[in-house]
This record gives structure tokens, C-alpha cells and sequence, in this order.
């Protein structure tokens, strides 16, 4: 049988969506896109940031370390999101995986929209600043399928200790329960539904097809 139509927005209307939150940190709308590891988020949330006009994207690898897989929010605070909601400039030193050590800072002015993507972008601690929050739908074990698939034999036994370590940090502090929207990735597109934390978006699916550019 096939499957019913769904009402559904364009990945253009999802960003004027956001855009019309109010700010939450400062004059930022922070949006938050979490998931697990090796679900998507990255790629998701760069599409987003293209149809947000070049919004900028705050990766959490980059705040992250080896030895404070999740132990980062201190210093996510303090570098960036304090600033931010001072309306000022923030500098943070994004971390280099392969030399184990901080890099040179960068800057992250005030935006309309700012996306903060990674694991834990929806933790207690944090979600206080998001103006949203997106929770990536794909199962941990074919999330991490896939993330181990795409980093190759040369981080097995990194990802040995971060599937551990990420199913300690959703076990004591999950973000999921309290995601606006969840999205699927399909062939083409995504799927947004409404989340278990809604607050955010209308009360029904938006697909958000390549190339779609009115509501249908």
C-alpha cells in the first residue's frame, strides 16, 4: 500500500521557522542538533546552516576533548555561549583530534541563528540557551554502524571507548525526551517530526524534500 501523503515544508521553511523564534542567549536563537554519533548531524546541520544564509555552526568536536569526551561544558560556557548572550564576540580554540591538542582561536560573532551540533548539543546544562532543539531519529547501534564505517580501521579502539562513554552521558542526562522536532533522513530529503519536547513548529510532519520549495 502506498504511503499516505503528509503535510510537508521545504528545508528553507524550517530555517524561516527557527528564524522566527524568540532569541534565547543574548540576541542568538542557539538551535541545538543532537544525536548520536555517526547519525547525521553534521551533514544536516550544515544543509541547515545553507538555507539559514550561511548561519554558523558550532561543532562540539571542537570543544570536546580525548580526555573530556563530555566533561566540556564548563568551557562551552565560559568560551561561547557566555559572550554570546553578552551580545559579544566569542573565541574559542577548536581541538585538533590527531595532534591531541588546542589550535589556533576562532572567533564566533552574534547571529540571528547559530547551530550548536553534537552529541550532547540538548544536555541539561545547555539546553537552557537553545532557543530549539533537533534530535537526529536513527538507532544508536546503526548510528555508530555507520560512524565507524565512515572513520575507518585507524579509530576502532576510539570508538570502542566513546560507545561507552556516549551511552553513559544519554543514560544520566538524555536529550531525546525533550527534542522539538526529531528528523529522519530519507533518500531524498528529510522528514521532521514533532518532538517528545515540543515547544517549537506546527503540530504536524514536515518533509523537507531537495528541490521542494513551497508547502504542500
Amino acid at each position: 500500500m502506498p504511503a499516505p501523503r503528509t503535510p510537508g515544508i521545504a528545508i528553507h521553511a524550517l530555517a524561516s521557522l527557527l528564524r522566527q523564534l524568540p532569541p534565547s542567549c543574548g540576541p542568538v536563537r542557539l538551535i541545538g542538533v543532537d544525536g548520536h554519533a555517526g547519525s547525521g548531524k553534521s551533514t544536516f546541520a550544515g544543509q541547515l546552516a545553507t538555507a539559514l544564509d550561511g548561519a554558523p555552526v558550532l561543532h562540539l568536536d571542537d570543544i570536546a576533548t580525548h580526555e573530556e569526551l563530555f566533561a566540556w561544558v564548563e568551557r562551552l560556557l565560559r568560551e561561547v555561549i557566555e559572550p554570546l548572550g553578552r551580545a559579544e564576540t566569542a573565541h574559542y580554540r577548536p581541538y585538533d583530534w590527531r595532534a591531541r591538542a588546542f589550535g589556533t582561536a576562532r572567533a564566533l560573532a552574534p547571529a540571528p541563528v547559530i547551530l550548536v551540533e553534537g552529541v550532547g548539543a540538548g544536555r541539561r546544562a545547555v539546553r537552557r540557551y537553545l532557543a530549539g532543539l533537533l534530535w537526529m531519529e536513527l538507532p544508536a547501534e546503526e548510528a555508530w554502524t555507520r560512524g565507524r564505517s565512515r572513520d575507518g580501521e585507524e579509530q576502532r579502539a576510539f570508538w570502542n571507548g566513546w560507545i561507552e562513554a556516549e551511552r553513559r552521558h544519554f543514560a544520566g542526562d538524555p536529550s531525546r525526551p525533550f527534542a522539538d522536532l526529531l528528523v529522519h533522513q530519507r533518500d531524498k530529503g528529510y522528514e521532521v517530526l514533532p518532538g517528545p519536547g515540543r515547544s517549537v513548529g506546527p503540530d504536524r510532519v514536515l518533509t523537507l524534500r531537495d528541490g521542494s520549495s513551497a508547502v504542500c
